[in-house]
């Protein structure tokens, strides 16, 4: 019997001990009122992490009373690729403050098991200035309207943290693109690279102090932007939002609220895939318009063709300008020859080869394979640019193996120069 108790007692002792070391989950309204450099044991829901190292990670963490910004806490590479967004976790450490950040370092986890949260973004833009913004630090939040002021690279180039100034009413906020959260191929990066004073945003990102508010940024959205010149829009990431003006050269078919448009001004031209464009509108983008219009977009690439996709345009007014075709005829196997990509060009004396039609019939794209120096090329009509009832279509079709002819198109791309002619006239010309 005195076996028994001495055995019960030390089992009632142990559990004792383990409930006295296992310390009491926090409400974010106590973790908020503890002191700095108190420990704290809180849970909450990862929202997003800085990139792994050295046997730590940074986390954001919300639940919904509140967020925590968690400073490298110790964490195994095999566990950091679980701590994705939604994820619960019990966290352990001291409450800290930095520049006035206020955050949790020294820090261990466990998982908790429980269904995913993710925090919707709060609007706080009408707290910018306000001592109330402070409150929802660490929070994932958003800012509505903020007029770009300047945009700096952490040692002076793109490859580290973004630092933005922002203007809201008449007062100006520090925000920043930290590198471990969002890398130089995430598309909020590529999107600061393009940013210039005056353009206006909406920014998404963690309500980070540093100073005063530091946002970590997540999302950019340009609601306005300049425009870019040619030389800045070549100089953009793909994936990043453009705004470019030119002039409309002729487009395709219109569909479905939509037009694909060959656009150009005298610095360059731009393809502009199935811009959203109403039937009315469509009227005034006819071959030869010379129509000038301000689109915004996505600059995107698609089989070696520099393009802008999900484009809305404004017409812009101005007297009609329409280019002069280009005789790039001895660029032709060169890498020079990309430098026109998109311009209306002629190509001189280049031989036919071979004559295809899309779907093995005239009614369809015609693929037409050329011959210059001692290489061969590959042309288009597009059927939706030159129908099968206009003069250049019933031309081409004709064509036979050994003819010469020139060739005035517009330079796309199509792993390789696969230009779409717009028209075609036996022999060889040249443009004084």
């Amino acid at each position: 019997m005195k076996k028994f108790l001495a055995v019960l007692f030390a089992m009632v002792l142990m559990l004792a001990l383990a409930s006295c070391g296992e310390a009491k989950t926090m409400t974010y309204d106590e973790y908020s009122r503890a002191n700095i450099d108190d420990k704290v044991v809180i849970e909450a829901y990862v929202q997003d992490t800085q990139s792994w190292w050295d046997n730590k990670i940074t986390v954001y963490a919300q639940e919904p009373d509140g967020a925590y910004f968690i400073y490298e806490m110790a964490c195994a590479e095999e566990d950091a690729a679980k701590l994705v967004p939604g994820t619960k976790i019990k966290v352990s450490g001291t409450k800290a403050e930095w520049s006035g950040e206020v955050e949790i370092v020294d820090a261990t986890f466990k998982f908790v098991e429980a269904d995913p949260w993710i925090a919707e973004p709060k609007d706080v833009t009408a707290l910018l200035g306000t001592d109330d913004l402070i409150k929802d630090q660490n929070k994932l939040v958003s800012f509505k309207g903020l007029t770009v002021k300047k945009v700096e690279f952490k040692n002076g180039e793109p490859g580290d943290d973004v630092y933005i100034t922002v203007t809201y009413g008449e007062k100006d906020y520090s925000f920043c693109i930290e590198k471990y959260l969002r890398d130089t191929d995430t598309m909020v990066y590529k999107t600061a690279k393009t940013l210039r004073a005056g353009d206006v945003v909406d920014v998404t990102g963690f309500l980070y102090w540093y100073e005063g508010v530091n946002t970590h940024i997540t999302d950019i959205k340009i609601t306005s932007q300049h425009t870019m010149t040619y030389e800045e829009y070549m100089a953009a990431d793909i994936d990043c939002q453009v705004t470019v003006e030119a002039y409309v050269q002729a487009a395709q078919s219109w569909w479905d609220n939509k037009i694909t448009v060959y656009a150009q001004e005298p610095d360059g031209a731009y393809f502009i895939y199935e811009m959203a464009c109403s039937e009315a509108d469509s009227a005034k983008f006819a071959l030869g318009s010379g129509t000038k219009i301000k689109v915004t977009g996505t600059k995107a690439e698609w089989s070696g063709e520099v393009e802008i996709v999900d484009a809305t345009f404004e017409f812009v007014e101005a007297d009609p300008w329409l280019a002069t075709p280009k005789d790039v005829t001895a660029l032709l196997g060169t890498d020079d020859l990309i430098k026109d990509q998109n311009k209306l060009v002629l190509f001189s004396g280049v031989t036919v080869k071979k004559i295809e039609f899309k779907g093995g019939e005239p009614g369809d794209d015609i693929y037409v394979t050329v011959t210059y120096g001692e290489k061969d090329y590959s042309f288009c009509v597009e059927r939706y640019l030159t129908a099968p009832d206009t003069p250049t279509y019933i031309y081409v079709s004709t064509l036979k193996e050994g003819d010469v002819i020139s060739v005035v198109g517009f330079l796309y791309w199509y792993e390789g120069v696969n230009t779409h002619i717009l028209s075609a006239i036996p022999g060889a010309i040249t443009i004084d």
